[in-house]
């Protein structure tokens, strides 16, 4: 697999990723809704606040992994969450992706980014270095529906030290159903 930041002329070959495989493993509502936050993301997102990285197969996206900002109003580190994430159903749990998170996490933490955030299954992110946290380590922008699956990393430090103030997210994840 190559892997690629060049998002510009994929998008709707990305969103189209993220719609059959989430419509694979969670049903067409979800696969709509993702496919439409991946849309979202893109025409509303300034590209600086805004990393996506894909892993291609003979020029062809297999797996695709996007970051946006967010703000914390009383700490000046830079965060971004990781959201959303997909690998084609075809090759899911064969390492993909992990490989493209933890070049992902490598381009951010070169970049200057302290802190990312993520939302969902611990068992997976795990593996790439992420930890559960609370809402006190990182207020959430929104209320989180299963804030088990808050989960965080340092790229700055060996530790995650909470993030102060209350937080921002760009505008396509500003909607309570995302959360």
């Amino acid at each position: 697999m190559d892997f690629t930041s060049n998002h510009q002329d994929h998008r709707e070959e990305i969103s189209a990723l993220f719609a059959s495989s989430f419509t694979d493993s969670e049903g067409e509502d979800e696969g709509q809704l993702i496919a439409k936050l991946v849309t979202d993301i893109f025409a509303t997102t300034p590209e600086d606040d805004l990393f996506v990285f894909s892993a291609l197969d003979q020029g062809n996206i297999r797996a695709c992994i996007i970051f946006t900002r967010m703000g914390y109003a009383e700490d000046n580190r830079t965060v971004f969450l990781l959201s959303p994430v997909v690998v084609a159903t075809a090759l899911q749990g064969k390492g993909v992706g992990q490989g493209l998170l933890h070049h992902g996490l490598n381009h951010l933490k070169d970049h200057g980014v302290d802190v990312v955030l993520t939302y969902g299954d611990i068992n997976f992110y795990s593996k790439v270095g992420f930890q559960q946290i609370t809402e006190a380590d990182a207020a959430a922008p929104m209320s989180l529906s299963y804030p088990n699956g808050w989960l965080g990393q340092s790229l700055s430090g060996p530790s995650f030290d909470p993030l102060s103030g209350p937080s921002t997210c760009v505008a396509a994840f500003h909607k309570p159903e995302l959360w």
